[in-house]
């Protein structure tokens, strides 16, 4: 289930501060720069070429998106609490023998788990590592918003459910953060085009790099509509506008986030991001979202990706009319109507 470290360049290492104990005095509120000096090799058509398998499973370790407030504006963790958090995730790789041990399967034979590393935050900004506040449309929004994760809720229509529960999109910037499973993503590209595929929701970013303009602002798409280009040789940038309002920015499946699947995107949001290829093996993935009806502020966030060509995407086998929202509506009613006869309920 987990994946070693170990294929990163030694500078790429140094770079990216990995699990390896930190310089001495190094600051550890400060990230280490983005190096710019590697090139990337090219394609036949002459674009830098990214082409392969990119999963972040290795990135699954206990990393929250926002930072714990205890570790004020550190990017990183200090020996000793980093300590702790590798006995945290050694524990949970654990779960998995000792479930065969006692004849049993459950969330050990399910989720995955990666090695720590050091990092308190996905989130680099603001820099307390944390979502910004929320503007009043945004809190109005979010208190809109349903999931099969709010507690308490009830169910009776399959708007109750957001685009994950229905299989429909994790939407962003949510899918580019790991999760429990189904971490895979490989890049393929042709002239003036890269793709991305994502192994959650069996989804594909499609990305021109070859100067068309947008599409109307009126039209707009669950993951948005991406525009790329290329600068210095290693580093893809795209810009992704139009974004149809209804899944939640981040979800449950990312640590650390807020915890109801109710973070909203409205039709201002707009991403920014950038993949640096910093060695044969690494990219450094950063993006800033900014959308003013929600956030009071842009945030941006920061992760190291490395490849893995061998990693198997796997059919993600979940649809629109999966069986379980009708359960969920079904169990639901019985329950009010039980409680709403005297019955009480579980």
């Amino acid at each position: 289930m987990t994946r070693s470290l170990s294929l990163l360049a030694a500078v790429v290492a140094a770079a990216l501060a990995p699990a390896a104990g930190l310089a001495q005095g190094q600051d550890l509120t400060v990230l280490a720069p983005v190096p710019q000096d590697y090139k990337a090799k090219s394609t036949s058509w002459g674009e830098p070429d990214f082409r392969g398998g990119w999963p972040i499973d290795h990135l699954n370790g206990r990393t929250p998106l926002q930072r714990d407030p205890k570790y004020g504006n550190r990017a990183y963790l200090t020996d000793e609490e980093f300590a702790q958090r590798d006995q945290e995730v050694q524990a949970l790789a654990q779960r998995y023998q000792n479930e065969d041990k006692q004849g049993t399967m459950g969330i050990g034979h399910w989720a995955e788990v990666a090695n720590a590393n050091r990092r308190t935050s996905w989130i680099t900004s603001p820099a307390n590592g944390r979502l910004p506040e929320y503007t009043p449309e945004g809190k109005r929004l979010s208190s809109e918003m349903r999931s099969t994760w709010r507690r308490g809720q009830p169910f009776d229509w399959v708007t109750d459910f957001d685009t994950w529960d229905r299989c429909i999109t994790r939407g962003l910037p949510a899918s580019m953060f790991p999760f429990m499973y189904n971490n895979g993503m490989r890049i393929f590209q042709s002239p003036g085009i890269v793709a991305l595929q994502m192994e959650m929701v069996h989804e594909t970013r499609i990305i021109p790099t070859d100067g068309r303009p947008g599409i109307p602002s009126r039209i707009g798409n669950w993951m948005g509509e991406s525009r790329g280009h290329w600068e210095n040789g290693n580093t893809l940038v795209v810009e992704t506008t139009n974004f149809r309002p209804g899944p939640s920015i981040t979800n449950i499946g990312t640590t650390g986030s807020p915890p109801e699947n109710d973070t909203p995107v409205s039709e201002q949001a707009h991403m920014l991001e950038r993949f640096t290829m910093v060695g044969p093996e690494a990219i450094i993935y950063e993006f800033t979202w900014t959308d003013p009806a929600i956030f009071a502020q842009p945030w941006s966030a920061r992760l190291e990706w490395q490849r893995d060509d061998d990693f198997g995407i796997f059919e993600y086998a979940c649809h629109e009319g999966d069986v379980q929202v009708r359960n969920f509506i079904t169990a639901s009613r019985a329950e009010r109507a039980q409680n709403a006869a005297g019955g009480g309920g579980q």
